[in-house]
């Protein structure tokens, strides 16, 4: 903490043992949790709520106003979890008066030139390699891979354990457990290799499986589908995770199908 170098505002709290590199700037009404580090050219801005062993990497912006023209200055926040990293250059805004904040949760990797808007919230173990970008008001599950540079838009959600290629527009929800790509973005299999990565059984990676083959490879619209793995098949936290996401979506699931 004693780093000359850089300029903490009096109001900002900030555990003992955080380490502050030169050059950055901490503003008020900043909590930071220990063990945290943080790089040079660094700016925390007002409302950022910083958990314990963070690592933000030199350049990044965390907890800047929105880039949003309806914002009103409301007194919002920036919630980041414990264990994540946020690399280079990595902007995160605070949120508006639609959820009051914008959250990253434990254990994440935001790699280099990320961009999450106002009033999202990322789950816990999410990757978002370099240049992905969320825009705002967006839900992610736990266990979301983003690729590359993918971009996703406004409203959408991302259901737990799916994967996004490099390059991806994502312009509906995508549901738990699957791999989306191509242009425009489709269904091409499960998430598998994550899955089996993070303990899913074989039995329980066909069981998903079973469940998109009737939802994507059956020719039917989305509400059959989800009546007929409702009827058929088994009741299981996945299923049951997969049914709601599906009757949930607002801005309706991706839909195409792409076979490997």
């Amino acid at each position: 903490m004693n780093q000359p170098l850089a300029y903490v505002h009096p109001g900002a709290k900030i555990a003992k043992n955080v380490v502050i590199e030169p050059f950055t700037t901490i503003h008020n009404n900043v909590v930071i949790g220990e063990g945290t580090w943080i790089g040079s050219n660094v700016t925390i801005m007002e409302g950022a709520r910083i958990g314990k062993n963070v690592s933000i990497f030199p350049g990044a912006v965390i907890s800047a106003v929105p880039q949003d023209k309806k914002f009103d200055e409301e007194d919002t926040l920036t919630i980041i979890g414990d264990n994540t990293t946020i690399r280079e250059c990595v902007t995160i805004n605070r949120g508006t008066s639609d959820r009051m904040k914008t959250v990253v949760g434990e254990n994440c990797w935001i790699m280099a030139y990320c961009h999450i808007a106002h009033d999202c919230v990322v789950g816990d173990n999410c990757i978002f390699s370099n240049n992905s970008t969320l825009a705002g008001h967006i839900t992610v599950g736990d266990y979301v891979v983003l690729a590359g540079m993918a971009a996703v838009q406004q409203f959408c959600k991302i259901g737990s354990h799916a994967f996004i290629t490099g390059g991806s527009l994502v312009r509906k929800d995508v549901p738990p457990f699957v791999k989306a790509a191509r242009e425009p973005l489709s269904y091409v299999g499960i998430n598998s290799i994550g899955l089996r990565r993070r303990g899913f059984s074989t039995e329980k990676i066909r069981e998903i499986q079973d469940i998109y083959r009737i939802l994507y490879q059956k020719n039917y619209n989305n509400s059959q589908a989800a009546a007929i793995i409702e009827a058929e098949m088994e009741a299981t936290p996945e299923r049951d995770d997969i049914l709601e996401f599906i009757k949930n979506s607002q801005r309706g699931i991706m839909k195409g199908y792409f076979s490997n």
